[in-house]
C-alpha cells in the first residue's frame, strides 16, 4: 500500500493471477452474449455465467456481494444484468428481453483470491439506430480512457480522456458521475476512484503493480440515476436509456495490458 488512499500494488504474478481471472470474465461475457435473444430471462443468462465461472474453477465476486457476516443478503446474481433505462447493478430475475432493448452485462471473477471485473453491452436483435450510436460511443469512450494510461501520468488524465470522448460525439449523452471506475485486486472494489469526467494530471499517479477498472456509463438523456426499490438496481432518474462498458488495466513499461481481453487489448489500442 502507498499514499494517503492506501492504494494496493501488486507483484508481477499476482498481476498474472489477476489476469487468469479476467480471462474468466471475459469468457462469461462472451458465453452471456451469445446467449442473448428475444425471449430469454436475465436469470437464464445469469445461471449461464454462473456455469462458465464455475467451469474454469473460478468462483463470482458478485454472488451475496455486500452480505452480513452471517452471509444472509446481498446481490443473488453472478451478473449484473441491466436493461434499457437501467445503468448498472440490475439484478437477474424473471425480467424477459425483448426486441430492441438494450443490455448492459457486468461481470466479476476471483481466482487464488485475485478479483477481476469487467462489462459489456449487447443489442437484442434488431436495435434503434440511436442505442446503437450509445453503446459504440461508450465503448470508444472506455478505450479512450484506457489509452490514456501510461507509468508516470495521473489517474486524471483517464477521466479527461473519457469525457473529451463523450464531448467529441455528435450526440449528446449524459455522463453518468455517481458511479466510477475503481482500483481491484485482493478485493473488487479499492482505491483508487477513476471517474469519468476530470481533468488531466490531477489524482494519483499511475504506477507500476496498480490495477484499475475503467468504466464510463453514459446516457441518451440526463445523467441523473436513482436507485429502485430492490436496493441494487440503478437507473436513470429520466427513464433514458443508459450503456456501461467496463475493462481491468494494468500500466507497465511496455504500454497498457488489458487483463480482461484475449489479446491485451492490443487490436483495440493499435499495437
Amino acid at each position: 500500500m502507498f499514499g494517503r488512499e492506501r492504494i494496493e500494488l501488486k507483484t508481477p504474478e499476482q498481476v498474472e493471477r489477476m489476469r487468469s481471472a479476467g480471462l474468466v470474465v471475459d469468457a462469461a461475457l462472451t458465453a452471456v452474449a451469445a446467449a442473448v435473444r428475444p425471449g430469454v430471462t436475465t436469470a437464464e443468462l445469469d445461471a449461464v455465467a454462473a456455469e462458465v465461472i464455475a467451469g474454469h474453477g473460478a468462483t463470482s465476486n458478485f454472488l451475496h456481494y455486500g452480505a452480513d457476516r452471517q452471509g444472509r443478503g446481498g446481490f443473488t446474481g453472478v451478473v449484473c444484468l441491466s436493461v434499457n433505462e437501467e445503468v448498472v447493478h440490475g439484478v437477474p430475475g424473471d425480467r424477459v428481453l425483448a426486441e430492441g432493448d438494450l443490455l448492459s452485462i457486468d461481470c466479476g471473477a476471483v481466482v487464488d483470491g485475485w478479483h477481476a471485473d469487467a462489462a459489456r453491452t449487447v443489442l437484442v436483435g434488431e436495435a434503434p439506430p440511436e442505442l446503437v450510436r450509445l453503446s459504440e460511443a461508450t465503448r470508444r469512450a472506455m478505450w479512450a480512457g484506457i489509452a490514456a494510461l501510461r507509468l508516470g501520468g495521473r489517474v486524471g488524465d483517464v477521466s479527461a480522456a473519457v469525457q473529451a470522448s463523450v464531448e467529441a460525439e455528435p450526440h449528446r449523452y449524459g455522463i453518468v458521475a455517481d458511479y466510477t471506475g475503481h482500483g481491484i485486486g485482493s478485493a473488487m472494489h479499492m482505491a483508487p476512484d477513476v471517474p469519468n469526467t476530470g481533468r488531466a494530471g490531477r489524482g494519483p499517479r499511475v504506477v507500476e503493480g496498480m490495477v484499475l477498472c475503467i468504466e464510463p456509463m453514459l446516457t441518451l438523456g440526463d445523467a441523473a440515476t436513482v436507485e429502485l426499490e430492490d436496493g441494487w438496481t440503478v437507473a436513470t432518474r429520466d427513464g433514458s436509456p443508459a450503456c456501461h462498458w467496463e475493462a481491468m488495466v494494468t500500466a507497465t513499461p511496455d504500454g497498457v495490458r488489458v487483463l480482461t481481453e484475449p489479446d491485451e487489448g492490443v487490436s483495440a489500442l493499435g499495437r
